[in-house]
């Protein structure tokens, strides 16, 4: 009954903040201009190329990761669990997000390597998180973002910085506290309601101590992905034929606003720091900035990931019977153990794998 009030809490929460948003973008006028305006299919094409390669970049990263632990595994396979996972992300059918499921599905078709499996998913979940930071960070920099005079611009800049410096000094200390039998890790696991998540994460870490290049190679392969997602949504936004923003700057609106992830709604956040930037950003360089652009560009996103989830559909139609399984016993052990990590670190598509995801 808990669960069932929990989500209903959600979805009350997403549906509310969609409905606010689409009755000022109806009084506003702007679905009756988009109707009407000329489009650029063909930018609207790119958009949807790049966030797709986006999507499978994150599940090639992936695979290499889980080989790194030294799982026999295939570029098919991470597209299979993958895709899986990216549909469960963004439709979730019981208990099971799409992270959890891949991390489930992976130690069912290798039994003995739970820890493994988990390792995977939380070392690429943490990677990818993270480099949201820095790639936010370097286009701030870059584009001059933090000197705009956009309200919040320079705390946001301020904010976003000093997470990317403090994340790559905490990644570092837990790659060289990445021992489980560590004294330092046993008082970690006591810390209240975070411990367990910390010794999970530092476990996760271990298994990749000796693979630093691997490391370096699935963070480069995040700056690429988030890369692709901005420039994604930057050609949607172009194709609706809209002017103001530049790509560089997009390089800074796309992941803190997919940074809204974190916030455990599947949407709404993320179309409310879309439409905030997108209203403030021009007003700063003296333009004019029409309500409702946020969330049509934010709207045009989510129509790409329901069409790179449908794959995930094809998927999950050919193996119902090992997903059905999967969830009977990840539902029966109550995701024990080294499992609510991934639960934890995992956000929603637009992050990374979804974004989206996304992370």
């Amino acid at each position: 009954m808990k669960r069932l009030l929990v989500i209903l809490l959600k979805a009350t929460l997403s549906l509310g903040i969609l409905a606010y948003l689409f009755v000022g973008a109806h009084r506003d006028g702007s679905f009756a201009r988009l109707g009407a305006q000329h489009k650029d299919w063909a930018a609207l094409g790119l958009a949807a190329v790049f966030c797709s390669s986006a999507v499978a970049l994150t599940m090639v990263r992936w695979c290499y990761l889980v080989r790194a632990v030294g799982l026999p595994f295939t570029v098919k396979d991470a597209f299979r669990l993958g895709f899986l996972g990216y549909l469960f992300n963004l439709a979730p059918l019981g208990i099971i997000g799409g992270d959890l499921l891949k991390a489930s599905m992976l130690a069912w078709e290798h039994p003995g390597n739970k820890g493994k499996a988990v390792a995977s998913v939380v070392v690429d979940r943490l990677i990818g998180l993270y480099m949201l930071f820095v790639v936010a960070s370097a286009a701030i920099v870059a584009s001059g973002f933090w000197a705009l005079p956009v309200p919040g611009a320079g705390w946001i800049s301020a904010i976003t910085v000093a997470i990317a410096v403090a994340g790559g000094a905490a990644l570092v200390v837990l790659v060289a506290m990445a021992s489980p039998d560590r004294a330092a890790v046993r008082r970690l696991s006591r810390v209240p309601r975070l411990g367990a998540h910390l010794e999970n994460s530092i476990e996760a870490l271990h298994a990749y101590r000796s693979r630093p290049s691997v490391l370096l190679a699935a963070a480069a392969a995040s700056v690429l992905v988030h890369s692709l997602f901005a420039t994604g949504v930057y050609f949607i936004y172009s194709g609706l034929r809209y002017q103001g923003i530049s790509l560089g700057q997009h390089f800074v609106i796309m992941p803190l606003s997919a940074v809204t992830a974190l916030v455990p709604l599947s949407v709404g956040p993320f179309e409310i720091a879309l439409e905030a930037f997108y209203r403030a950003v021009p007003l700063a360089a003296g333009l004019a900035a029409e309500k409702g652009h946020g969330l049509i560009v934010a709207l045009g996103y989510r129509i790409i990931t329901l069409v790179i989830a449908a794959v995930g559909v094809c998927y999950y139609l050919g193996s119902r019977r090992e997903v059905a399984s999967v969830m009977v016993e990840v539902e029966r052990q109550g995701e024990p153990g080294a499992m609510t990590a991934v639960a934890a670190v995992a956000p929603p598509p637009q992050t990374d794998t979804q974004a989206a995801g996304s992370v």
